[in-house]
């Protein structure tokens, strides 16, 4: 099975072109918001590099939020235009989980989190044993001073990863960090080609028409309006 999978939920653009569970291809981007400009082109060239078509690929999925509105809308947009018309199923995976997916190795408390602004972030929160991950928190927006707290109360060292790490950690009193290498930090699609396919196996693939994403709270212009309207 031929998995094409993309994240653009942040700052970073992932774009995987997977066998099953294995990499055949992985095309990253550091460069900022620019999403709409470069996530397609990657797709077409990852593709090209291998000889294929959207119409070889099996399987469509992408990060499905939380995270940046702009960049999540983006990449399931671009999943549902790629799968339309094609009978392909689709499969939109928790971005949490994902990146949490990129430090499964990893035996113990693995907390992904996001920068949601404010003081906020998005977070998730996984025990490993060193193959499988095991959900403890589902996904949650949260102050610093929240999530501080919460991991606390389990006494132990938290591996840390996403692009909210270096607002948390140093905001952090009570938890203790365990260092996470910065290329393990970021979004990657072939994280989200291997939950996904854990996802299928399980029944959980979609059509494209019914891929949905999830924002977790309202966007900043719906803020501002129920601001406005109060």
């Amino acid at each position: 099975m031929k998995i094409l999978s993309l994240d653009s939920s942040a700052i970073v653009a992932s774009v995987a072109l997977c066998e099953d569970g294995k990499l055949l291809a992985e095309y990253t981007i550091n460069n900022g918001n620019t999403h709409s400009e470069t996530l397609l082109p990657m797709v077409e060239s990852v593709l090209r590099l291998w000889g294929l078509k959207a119409d070889d690929v099996d399987l469509f999925a992408c990060s499905a939020g939380p995270g940046s509105f702009t960049g999540v809308r983006i990449g399931a947009a671009t999943v549902k235009g790629l799968a339309f018309g094609r009978g392909r199923p689709c499969v939109g995976v928790s971005t949490l989980e994902a990146i949490a997916e990129n430090l499964s190795l990893h035996r113990g408390l693995i907390c992904p989190v996001m920068n949601a602004r404010r003081q906020q972030v998005y977070c998730a929160l996984f025990r490993s044993d060193g193959e499988t991950l095991t959900r403890l928190l589902p996904d949650s927006a949260l102050s610093i001073a929240e999530l501080d707290e919460l991991l606390a109360a389990y006494g132990e060292e938290v591996v840390f990863c996403g692009d909210g790490y270096d607002v948390t950690l140093p905001a952090l009193t009570k938890t203790r960090p365990f260092p996470t290498p910065e290329r393990l930090r970021h979004q990657s699609a072939y994280s989200v080609a291997q939950v996904a396919l854990r996802h299928y196996l399980a029944g959980d693939a979609v059509t494209d028409t019914a891929l949905a994403v999830t924002y977790l709270r309202p966007s900043q212009a719906e803020r501002t309006r129920m601001e406005r309207e109060k």
